[in-house]
């Protein structure tokens, strides 16, 4: 496994925490203290704003999870993968994305810029 992978194992990690102490720690594993987060629907910055956004995307989708589509590709301290949002009852994926992270020194992630490809119709 490259730190790449490792990386983007780690923010999955992060993203199906079960439990706020499981997201507290993993967000602390992945993601860099002053980390920050910005998508079309967020723009967050360190462990506890980071924390709340995927608190907040979980509850807005309970019983689904991130999963990675497709693979990890990567370039000096930059990383690009997919995902989507899988349900758990039927396996759809109403959601889907791509992100691109930057890794700091000791291999967690410093930043994240997240693009969503697909949303569901309001």
């Amino acid at each position: 496994m490259t730190s790449y992978d490792d990386a983007v194992r780690r923010y999955f990690a992060a993203w199906n925490a079960a439990t706020p102490e499981e997201l507290e720690k993993a967000v602390g594993e992945a993601f860099t203290e002053d980390a920050t987060y910005i998508d079309p629907l967020a723009d967050v910055r360190g462990h506890e704003e980071l924390a709340a956004a995927i608190s907040g995307a979980q509850q807005q989708f309970p019983g689904f999870a991130f999963r990675p589509a497709g693979a990890v590709d990567g370039h000096h301290c930059l990383v690009r993968f997919s995902w989507e949002l899988v349900a758990a009852a039927d396996g759809s994926a109403p959601v889907a994305g791509s992100d691109v992270i930057t890794l700091a020194d000791d291999g967690r992630i410093s930043s994240v810029s997240g693009f969503l490809d697909r949303v569901p119709a309001v």
